[in-house]
């Protein structure tokens, strides 16, 4: 059973609640919409989708979690539709062509930016593995230029991407895939996420969360 939810009087809560009188997070809403029980893991919604829709929700302020409400809609229905590596492998490549080379470029580094972007697009093991050297390359550069800490739109940014492809890698490709994608993903992105507190970062890494979670929902 279905029930009807006005996006426009609604306000996205960060965290889980115990009864929605005390606040509904994306996740909540989504249970809500689709008639179960309150709950921020409906059965409804792809794990993968979960886990990316729960880290952009806690993590993201007050303002612009309420820019997650039109995916709401979405998310009931995706559980069990196949499409979860899919969506790991989405998320992987959009932390490795999109996200990382953002903070590329705000770090001056652009010829490095430039190399991430123009890799193959991340689909399945194969290109991910074949990603590697080019992002442990980036790695090295942006570890040479920043040293301060995770701005707070680039550590929602990264942990929403990584539990999405740590999901579909364990799920899905299993292991191998797993490591592949730490591998190829890791060092890189958390290195390219640090030292961006400036507003400039921080639009800049809420613009890429925001279009990635509108893409894989």
């Amino acid at each position: 059973m279905t029930r009807k939810l006005d996006l426009d009087t609604l306000t996205l809560a960060r965290g889980g609640h115990e009864t929605p009188d005390q606040g509904v997070c994306l996740l909540e809403a989504a249970a809500y919409l689709a008639g179960e029980a309150h709950d921020d893991h409906p059965a409804c919604v792809s794990p993968v989708l979960g886990a990316f829709g729960r880290e952009l929700n806690d993590r993201l302020d007050d303002t612009k979690r309420q820019l997650l409400k039109p995916l709401i809609p979405a998310l009931p229905g995706t559980a069990g539709d196949g499409l979860d590596e899919a969506r790991g492998y989405l998320a992987l490549d959009w932390m490795v062509r999109t996200f990382t080379p953002a903070w590329l470029d705000l770090a001056g580094l652009s010829d490095a930016a430039s190399e991430l972007r123009a890799l193959r697009r991340i689909v399945d093991l194969a290109t991910a593995e074949a990603a590697g050297p080019v992002v442990r390359a980036g790695a090295g550069k942006a570890a040479a230029a920043w040293d301060a800490a995770w701005a707070a739109a680039g550590a929602a940014a990264w942990d929403a991407a990584w539990d999405a492809a740590r999901d579909a890698a364990r799920d899905a490709a299993r292991d191998a895939a797993r490591a592949a994608a730490r591998d190829a993903a890791g060092a890189a992105a958390r290195a390219a996420a640090r030292d961006a507190a400036r507003d400039a970062a921080g639009a800049a890494a809420w613009d890429a969360a925001r279009d990635a979670a509108r893409d894989a929902a």
